[in-house]
């Protein structure tokens, strides 16, 4: 139900969001699910003839440093999924993700409010790393007082990355928690981004979340080509010199 709510207001991909708590009880790292176990037929996005993407992604809770020593093992079941999250607790496991973890995403957390404030060197860090920062949207639009904080959290992030490296997601859990992507751009501003920029946090910028997944992976590199618009000086210096003189003429 959630994903037909996904391709008939817009979304091109979607991921499944496999959450590990250590703080609960040991949890180990399982092999994903195949997207293709899970929905044999996948719905057309609206508008184009592709069929919407489904990636897995992997989020750890830490509340410990000792929890970062899985991400920094060599585990063959973390190579498997798409996008790797981490969700820090503290200040001194938020400095280490922005700087030391291999991910792919940074969540803040939007549901009380911050033990800590934003520092500039580790953020600027992650910015130069090619990790981004997520922010979650339903719990905004579930309570006041979690709308308050969401706020609250991401202006202090704001005034710090200035907009750059942000991503706002859903974790919806029921198809009435999802908002189509102009909807989230709007929601982008009042978590202080710019009109530009909240456009980029739900479209260029989970684009390249994905492309910094599958660099990870494979521990070289991701190129894709993208066609340049052809500019007007470059159209002018193509015409003939005769052509030219009599048109100035």
């Amino acid at each position: 139900n959630i994903l037909t709510v996904c391709f008939s207001v817009g979304y091109s991909a979607v991921a499944l969001n496999h959450v590990i708590d250590f703080k609960e009880k040991k949890q180990e790292i399982i092999k994903p699910i195949s997207p293709s176990e899970l929905f044999p037929s996948l719905p057309i996005v609206q508008g184009t003839s592709k069929r919407i993407k489904v990636l897995t992604r992997l989020t750890l809770v830490v509340s410990d440093p000792s929890h970062c020593n899985l991400l920094r093992s060599t585990s063959a079941n973390i190579r498997l999924y798409d996008i790797i999250a981490v969700f820090p607790k503290t200040e001194k496991l938020f400095h280490i993700a922005c700087t030391t973890l291999d991910v792919d995403l940074v969540c803040i957390n939007v549901t009380e409010k911050l033990p800590f404030y934003f520092r500039r060197p580790p953020v600027n860090m992650a910015i130069d790393r090619g990790i981004y920062f997520e922010l979650l949207y339903t719990p905004a639009i579930k309570d006041s007082t979690m709308r308050r904080y969401t706020i609250s959290n991401a202006i202090s992030l704001m005034q710090i990355c200035k907009g750059k490296n942000i991503v706002i997601s859903s974790a919806a859990e029921r198809p009435l928690e999802l908002r189509g992507p102009y909807d989230v751009a709007n929601l982008g501003l009042l978590f202080g981004l710019s009109e530009g920029e909240a456009k980029a946090a739900v479209s260029t910028n989970c684009r390249a979340t994905v492309l910094h997944g599958e660099t990870r992976k494979s521990a070289c590199g991701v190129v894709y080509t993208v066609k340049k618009p052809r500019k007007v000086e470059e159209e002018e210096t193509a015409v003939p010199a005769c052509k030219k003189a009599k048109t100035q003429a």
